[in-house]
């Protein structure tokens, strides 16, 4: 195997601030291109992914190979080298010269201790649980001097993925391994205040190669969620709060503990920036699903199981500068590109000639589990924007 970065510059890997869902560590490659590590599976849906989905889907971009750094603190760092016969469709790539410690990562993970810290103070005796990381993204805020920066407050589950991705790795591989990478589109960099609903699609969740153990597993959770009654559940979301200019987080154990009608009352939460309820994208949302949903139809043999769904739209409005934000692809007509609907996540999604599984458990027709979690969600947005 090539060395790191021969010929070409490496690049480092930094957490993907917009991470709202999933357990797998999404990160930043380029301003336009994220990745992930690369499951057979999801490649060979990739490869062979049929053209009416592909509006739907993250542009595949290839593959990167990756490994562990140490950096001068000994802190883990992951380290991206194209390899020399891949086509550099992103651009010039960043250097990942100078010390890495300044990274973004490592100034959130002050800062998360920090709020891990302070919460402990405030509450004496009870421990951080994950679910009440939700709670105190808006310390994530403050830089050292208590002074807010300009923008963005920080997602705390893109980081909480990212620790315990660099922990597994470093504690199982040494530091000259390389790893596969897939490379994807960032399908939220066009958005100054990306608001994000990650939502876990379908009545089934395992996979057709999941042992007993896992398969009893993932049953006892759509059970015991809106996956079994709606056939979708909330996996993770981030809203911008335009009166406080800070993102409202919620993570997958939120969504699971949720009713039917605590699911209605978060979609609406969803379109709420904290002063109003955003009915303009009611429409535009309901006509994407709906887009999807004919094309989803028409898939034979497709079974998406454990894939997510993203809604996505911007949390700020900027009227006056709209047009400046040109070139991004406006959509047809009835879709502005202020509303984006995309799948992600198919490391189980099986159908008919799948190289990395060449014959795959048969199934027929199109995936009725993804179409009743699909019409569910498009009718409670039609009663949303009949304010009922």
């Amino acid at each position: 195997p090539l060395g790191p970065a021969e010929g070409r510059a490496a690049v480092l890997l930094q957490p993907f601030v917009h991470q709202v869902g999933g357990h797998t560590s999404m990160l930043t490659y380029d301003e336009h291109t994220i990745c992930k590590p690369l499951v057979s599976q999801e490649l060979s849906f990739y490869e062979s992914l049929p053209l009416a989905m592909r509006q739907f889907t993250p542009q595949y971009k290839g593959i990167v190979s990756v490994h562990l750094k140490k950096d001068s603190l000994g802190n883990p760092t992951l380290i991206a080298s194209p390899s020399l016969g891949q086509p550099d469709s992103c651009g010039r790539l960043a250097s990942a010269g100078g010390d890495p410690a300044a990274s973004l990562w490592h100034k959130c993970k002050w800062s998360h201790t920090q709020v891990t810290r302070s919460f402990k103070e405030s509450c004496p005796g009870k421990m951080l649980l994950r679910t009440d990381l939700q709670y105190h993204t808006d310390s994530l805020l403050e830089d050292a001097n208590g002074k807010q920066p300009e923008r963005k407050s920080y997602n705390p589950w893109g980081l909480h993925c990212h620790r315990q991705h660099l922990n597994r790795m470093s504690s199982k591989h040494n530091e000259n391994k390389l790893h596969q990478f897939l490379l994807l589109e960032n399908v939220v960099s066009k958005y100054s205040y990306p608001c994000i609903l990650d939502l876990k699609m379908g009545t089934r969740q395992h996979g057709d190669d999941a042992s007993e153990e896992k398969k009893a597993r993932h049953i006892k959770k759509c059970e015991q969620s809106t996956s079994a009654s709606l056939g979708v559940r909330v996996c993770g979301m981030q809203v911008y709060q335009a009166d406080t200019g800070h993102f409202l987080c919620k993570d997958k154990y939120y969504g699971r503990k949720l009713s039917a009608e605590g699911f209605r009352q978060t979609l609406r939460q969803f379109l709420c920036n904290g002063n109003q309820l955003r009915v303009d994208l009611l429409e535009p949302i309901v006509l994407r699903l709906k887009a999807l949903l004919a094309v989803i139809r028409r898939q034979s043999s497709y079974r998406f199981y454990s894939s997510s769904l993203l809604i996505i739209y911007d949390g700020q409005e900027h009227k006056e500068s709209a047009d400046l934000h040109l070139p991004f692809p406006k959509m047809h007509g009835t879709n502005p590109s202020r509303v984006d609907v995309r799948m992600i996540d198919f490391a189980h999604t099986t159908f008919k000639g799948s190289k990395s599984n060449p014959n795959p458990t048969p199934h027929d027709g199109p995936d009725h589990g993804y179409i009743f979690g699909l019409e569910n969600l498009i009718k409670i947005l039609q009663s949303l924007s009949e304010g009922k």
